[in-house]
């Protein structure tokens, strides 16, 4: 039997939100998470090649923006395993129509809901939750030499996070705020 997925399209292009459809008994339930064939569309066809889990303590810890440069630009699929969150997504990508626009979602552990961050966007999540758990499948390995990152106080993108920002680390803090310097990402 063949697993569906719901998809909403979002404004800034190839931000979707993923919904997860269960199959629920008395025994419990059981969903499909990912499956190539089915998602391909919002992979580009590329291999996941790395899956990240991370849980976060406190409540209103911001984390990101973070995103990869050429060559290392990759897609990510963000879903909550415990708690909630607050997921954003800021395009980068220098051609965009939607250039420096953001979109948040409130993912859920047990919603079926995930956001797909697509190559030339930042991606940061704010937890509404303590303890708050995340899975992400991403299609490039992590190179540090290309990581970069916007600053999530950048009042510029004026991101409305839920929750005032209770921690930030210190390399993410130190992220750049936007000026006419930036220019974006060249897919």
């Amino acid at each position: 039997m063949s697993q569906r997925f719901h998809i909403q399209l979002t404004e800034l292009t190839g931000v979707v939100v993923i919904e997860r459809q269960s199959i629920t008994d008395e025994r419990g339930w059981f969903e499909r998470v990912f499956c190539a064939d089915e998602l391909a569309a919002f992979t580009g066809g590329q291999p996941i090649v790395q899956v990240n889990r991370s849980v976060t303590h406190r409540r209103g810890t911001v984390r990101g923006l973070h995103y990869q440069c050429p060559p290392h630009t990759e897609i990510k699929i963000v879903m909550c395993l415990r708690g909630e969150i607050f997921d954003v997504a800021v395009d980068v990508r220098a051609e965009s129509p939607s250039f420096l626009t953001w979109h948040g979602e409130r993912l859920t552990a047990g919603d079926g809901r995930m956001l797909v961050i697509p190559q030339g966007c930042a991606h940061g999540i704010q937890t509404l939750t303590d303890d708050a758990e995340l899975l992400y499948f991403n299609t490039t390995a992590y190179a540090p030499d290309y990581e970069a990152g916007l600053n999530p106080e950048d009042s510029q993108l004026a991101i409305a996070w839920p929750l005032p920002i209770t921690e930030l680390s210190s390399r993410d803090r130190a992220h750049p705020f936007i000026d006419s310097q930036f220019l974006g990402l060249q897919l």
